[in-house]
Protein backbone atom coordinates (compact mmCIF):
# COMPACT_ATOMS: atom_id res chain seq x y z
CA UNK A 1 0.00 0.00 0.00
CA UNK A 2 1.28 3.42 -0.78
CA UNK A 3 1.24 6.50 0.87
CA UNK A 4 0.33 9.49 0.07
CA UNK A 5 1.10 13.06 1.38
CA UNK A 6 -1.76 15.64 1.52
CA UNK A 7 -0.90 19.06 2.55
CA UNK A 8 -3.75 21.11 3.06
CA UNK A 9 -5.93 18.45 3.78
CA UNK A 10 -7.92 19.70 6.69
CA UNK A 11 -10.97 20.90 4.75
CA UNK A 12 -12.34 22.04 0.96
CA UNK A 13 -9.93 20.57 -1.49
CA UNK A 14 -7.37 18.76 0.55
CA UNK A 15 -9.52 17.13 2.41
CA UNK A 16 -11.16 15.64 -0.73
CA UNK A 17 -8.01 14.72 -2.13
CA UNK A 18 -7.08 12.90 0.85
CA UNK A 19 -10.04 10.79 0.97
CA UNK A 20 -10.30 10.33 -2.95
CA UNK A 21 -6.36 8.54 -2.46
CA UNK A 22 -7.64 6.47 0.64
CA UNK A 23 -10.76 5.17 -1.15
CA UNK A 24 -8.40 4.59 -3.96
CA UNK A 25 -5.78 2.10 -1.21
CA UNK A 26 -3.93 5.15 0.03
CA UNK A 27 -2.55 5.71 3.19
CA UNK A 28 -2.89 9.23 3.85
CA UNK A 29 -0.71 11.38 5.66
CA UNK A 30 -2.91 14.65 5.99
CA UNK A 31 -1.35 18.09 7.00
CA UNK A 32 -3.28 21.51 8.45
CA UNK A 33 -2.10 24.14 10.31
CA UNK A 34 -3.71 23.03 13.25
CA UNK A 35 -3.79 19.64 15.09
CA UNK A 36 -6.62 17.35 13.82
CA UNK A 37 -9.49 17.91 17.33
CA UNK A 38 -10.46 21.66 15.28
CA UNK A 39 -11.72 19.56 12.59
CA UNK A 40 -14.41 17.60 14.00
CA UNK A 41 -16.01 16.96 10.47
CA UNK A 42 -12.85 16.42 8.42
CA UNK A 43 -11.82 13.93 11.09
CA UNK A 44 -15.72 11.89 10.65
CA UNK A 45 -15.89 11.71 7.04
CA UNK A 46 -11.85 10.04 6.96
CA UNK A 47 -12.96 8.08 9.54
CA UNK A 48 -16.24 7.28 8.36
CA UNK A 49 -14.82 6.14 4.97
CA UNK A 50 -12.50 3.95 6.94
CA UNK A 51 -9.29 6.13 5.56
CA UNK A 52 -5.76 4.94 7.19
CA UNK A 53 -4.69 7.99 8.04
CA UNK A 54 -2.13 10.27 10.16
CA UNK A 55 -2.59 14.23 10.99
CA UNK A 56 0.09 16.51 10.91
CA UNK A 57 -0.14 19.77 12.21
CA UNK A 58 2.44 22.24 10.35
CA UNK A 59 3.08 25.34 8.55
CA UNK A 60 3.83 24.85 5.29
CA UNK A 61 5.92 27.68 4.79
CA UNK A 62 7.87 26.98 7.71
CA UNK A 63 10.72 24.98 6.87
CA UNK A 64 11.32 23.34 10.62
CA UNK A 65 7.13 22.22 10.06
CA UNK A 66 8.32 20.58 6.91
CA UNK A 67 10.96 18.34 7.34
CA UNK A 68 9.19 17.56 10.64
CA UNK A 69 5.76 16.42 8.79
CA UNK A 70 7.63 14.52 6.20
CA UNK A 71 9.51 12.75 9.34
CA UNK A 72 6.46 11.94 10.71
CA UNK A 73 4.73 10.45 7.89
CA UNK A 74 7.64 8.74 6.70
CA UNK A 75 8.08 7.29 10.56
CA UNK A 76 4.71 6.34 10.37
CA UNK A 77 3.35 4.83 6.82
CA UNK A 78 7.08 4.26 5.35
CA UNK A 79 7.78 5.48 2.14
CA UNK A 80 6.03 8.21 0.77
CA UNK A 81 5.05 7.41 -2.77
CA UNK A 82 2.63 10.36 -3.69
CA UNK A 83 2.85 14.31 -2.52
CA UNK A 84 -0.10 16.32 -3.36
CA UNK A 85 1.06 20.08 -2.65
CA UNK A 86 -2.55 21.99 -2.15
CA UNK A 87 -1.88 23.98 0.74
CA UNK A 88 -2.74 27.55 -0.27
CA UNK A 89 -3.74 30.77 1.26
CA UNK A 90 -5.70 33.63 -0.63
CA UNK A 91 -5.02 37.22 0.53
CA UNK A 92 -6.60 38.41 3.83
CA UNK A 93 -8.01 41.66 1.85
CA UNK A 94 -8.14 41.89 -1.67
CA UNK A 95 -6.61 45.53 -3.28
CA UNK A 96 -6.05 46.85 -6.79
CA UNK A 97 -2.50 45.84 -7.76
CA UNK A 98 -1.04 49.31 -7.19
CA UNK A 99 -2.64 49.26 -3.86
CA UNK A 100 -1.16 45.35 -2.87
CA UNK A 101 1.33 45.53 0.55
CA UNK A 102 4.45 44.37 1.02
CA UNK A 103 3.16 42.09 3.77
CA UNK A 104 0.22 40.55 1.40
CA UNK A 105 2.97 39.16 -1.50
CA UNK A 106 5.37 37.53 1.18
CA UNK A 107 2.44 35.88 2.99
CA UNK A 108 0.77 34.89 -0.13
CA UNK A 109 3.87 33.37 -2.35
CA UNK A 110 5.63 32.38 0.75
CA UNK A 111 2.85 29.44 1.48
CA UNK A 112 1.84 28.70 -2.19
CA UNK A 113 5.01 28.75 -4.07
CA UNK A 114 8.31 29.03 -1.73
CA UNK A 115 6.29 26.32 0.07
CA UNK A 116 5.26 23.95 -2.28
CA UNK A 117 9.14 24.58 -4.06
CA UNK A 118 10.84 23.77 -0.30
CA UNK A 119 8.29 20.56 0.43
CA UNK A 120 8.61 19.04 -2.90
CA UNK A 121 12.30 19.20 -2.19
CA UNK A 122 12.20 17.69 1.27
CA UNK A 123 9.38 14.91 -0.11
CA UNK A 124 12.04 14.14 -3.64
CA UNK A 125 14.91 13.57 -1.38
CA UNK A 126 13.52 10.90 0.73
CA UNK A 127 11.72 9.01 -2.74
CA UNK A 128 15.17 8.82 -4.70
CA UNK A 129 17.13 8.10 -1.24
CA UNK A 130 14.17 5.35 -0.46
CA UNK A 131 14.53 1.78 -2.14
CA UNK A 132 11.59 1.04 -4.51
CA UNK A 133 10.46 -1.96 -6.27
CA UNK A 134 8.51 0.04 -8.88
CA UNK A 135 9.41 1.78 -11.62
CA UNK A 136 7.10 4.92 -10.73
CA UNK A 137 9.36 6.10 -7.56
CA UNK A 138 6.98 9.11 -6.89
CA UNK A 139 4.10 10.93 -8.12
CA UNK A 140 4.25 14.87 -7.36
CA UNK A 141 0.96 16.76 -7.81
CA UNK A 142 0.60 20.28 -7.66
CA UNK A 143 -2.45 21.87 -7.06
CA UNK A 144 -2.64 25.97 -8.88
CA UNK A 145 -5.43 27.83 -9.94
CA UNK A 146 -6.68 29.12 -13.40
CA UNK A 147 -4.82 32.26 -11.77
CA UNK A 148 -1.84 31.01 -12.89
CA UNK A 149 -2.84 31.93 -16.66
CA UNK A 150 -6.04 34.45 -16.13
CA UNK A 151 -5.62 37.97 -14.36
CA UNK A 152 -7.40 39.55 -11.20
CA UNK A 153 -5.59 42.89 -10.90
CA UNK A 154 -7.20 42.95 -7.04
CA UNK A 155 -4.97 39.66 -5.45
CA UNK A 156 -2.47 40.09 -7.89
CA UNK A 157 -0.28 38.19 -5.24
CA UNK A 158 -2.57 35.06 -5.52
CA UNK A 159 -1.81 35.12 -9.23
CA UNK A 160 2.01 35.39 -9.67
CA UNK A 161 2.20 32.82 -6.58
CA UNK A 162 0.11 30.16 -9.12
CA UNK A 163 1.67 31.17 -12.05
CA UNK A 164 4.96 30.31 -9.99
CA UNK A 165 3.77 26.88 -9.55
CA UNK A 166 3.24 26.60 -13.08
CA UNK A 167 6.97 26.75 -13.68
CA UNK A 168 7.23 24.62 -10.45
CA UNK A 169 6.18 21.85 -11.87
CA UNK A 170 8.12 22.07 -15.14
CA UNK A 171 11.16 22.48 -13.44
CA UNK A 172 10.34 19.39 -11.00
CA UNK A 173 9.71 17.45 -13.62
CA UNK A 174 12.41 17.69 -15.90
CA UNK A 175 14.60 17.32 -13.40
CA UNK A 176 12.97 14.43 -11.84
CA UNK A 177 12.14 12.15 -15.01
CA UNK A 178 15.80 10.79 -14.55
CA UNK A 179 14.96 9.42 -10.75
CA UNK A 180 11.28 7.59 -11.90
CA UNK A 181 9.44 10.33 -10.53
CA UNK A 182 6.52 11.97 -12.83
CA UNK A 183 5.23 15.55 -11.41
CA UNK A 184 1.87 17.43 -12.23
CA UNK A 185 -0.16 20.35 -11.90
CA UNK A 186 -3.92 20.77 -11.83
CA UNK A 187 -5.46 24.10 -12.28
CA UNK A 188 -8.53 23.90 -10.66
CA UNK A 189 -11.27 26.94 -11.99
CA UNK A 190 -13.90 27.96 -9.93
CA UNK A 191 -14.65 25.39 -6.92
CA UNK A 192 -17.12 25.18 -4.06
CA UNK A 193 -15.11 26.02 -1.31
CA UNK A 194 -13.78 28.48 2.01
CA UNK A 195 -12.13 30.27 -0.03
CA UNK A 196 -14.20 31.27 -2.64
CA UNK A 197 -17.55 31.66 -0.17
CA UNK A 198 -17.25 35.15 0.00
CA UNK A 199 -17.26 35.85 -3.68
CA UNK A 200 -19.92 33.57 -4.02
CA UNK A 201 -22.50 36.17 -5.79
CA UNK A 202 -20.06 37.24 -8.10
CA UNK A 203 -19.19 33.52 -9.56
CA UNK A 204 -23.09 32.59 -9.70
CA UNK A 205 -23.53 35.32 -12.08
CA UNK A 206 -20.73 34.88 -13.96
CA UNK A 207 -22.25 30.98 -14.24
CA UNK A 208 -25.68 31.99 -15.14
CA UNK A 209 -23.89 34.64 -18.01
CA UNK A 210 -22.21 31.93 -19.81
CA UNK A 211 -18.87 32.42 -18.88
CA UNK A 212 -18.09 28.76 -18.40
CA UNK A 213 -19.29 26.09 -20.88
CA UNK A 214 -20.12 23.57 -18.29
CA UNK A 215 -22.65 25.71 -16.67
CA UNK A 216 -21.61 25.04 -12.87
CA UNK A 217 -19.85 25.19 -9.86
CA UNK A 218 -16.73 23.28 -9.40
CA UNK A 219 -16.62 20.59 -6.54
CA UNK A 220 -13.61 19.24 -4.02
CA UNK A 221 -14.35 16.14 -5.89
CA UNK A 222 -14.23 16.93 -8.95
CA UNK A 223 -10.32 18.58 -8.13
CA UNK A 224 -9.79 15.10 -6.29
CA UNK A 225 -10.81 12.44 -9.14
CA UNK A 226 -8.01 14.43 -11.57
CA UNK A 227 -5.11 14.05 -8.97
CA UNK A 228 -6.08 10.08 -8.53
CA UNK A 229 -6.18 9.65 -12.18
CA UNK A 230 -2.50 11.06 -12.33
CA UNK A 231 -1.64 9.64 -9.35
CA UNK A 232 -2.03 5.98 -11.39
CA UNK A 233 0.02 4.14 -13.79
CA UNK A 234 -2.52 5.09 -16.21
CA UNK A 235 -0.01 8.01 -17.31
CA UNK A 236 3.17 6.60 -17.17
CA UNK A 237 4.77 8.01 -19.97
CA UNK A 238 4.10 11.79 -19.42
CA UNK A 239 5.37 14.14 -16.65
CA UNK A 240 5.13 18.00 -17.09
CA UNK A 241 1.54 18.51 -17.82
CA UNK A 242 -1.50 20.19 -16.49
CA UNK A 243 -4.70 20.06 -16.10
CA UNK A 244 -7.60 22.49 -16.33
CA UNK A 245 -10.46 21.37 -14.10
CA UNK A 246 -12.65 24.62 -14.35
CA UNK A 247 -15.83 23.72 -16.62
CA UNK A 248 -13.93 24.91 -19.66
CA UNK A 249 -12.87 28.25 -18.14
CA UNK A 250 -9.90 28.32 -20.78
CA UNK A 251 -11.60 27.80 -23.94
CA UNK A 252 -10.91 31.25 -25.75
CA UNK A 253 -14.70 31.97 -27.08
CA UNK A 254 -16.01 34.37 -30.46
Amino acid sequence: MKTALVTGASRGIGLAIALELGKAGYRVAVMATREEDAYPNSTKALQEAGIAYSWHAGDIANSQDRKRVVCEAIARHGRIGVLVNNAGVAPKERRDLLEMTGESFDRVVGTNTKGNMFMTQEVARHMIATPCASQTRGVIVNISSCSAEVSSVNRGEYCVSKAGISMLTKLYADRLAGEGIRVYEVRPGVIRTDMTSGVAEKYDRLIEGGLFPIARWGTPQDVARAVRALCSEDFAYTTGNFIDVDGGFHIRRL
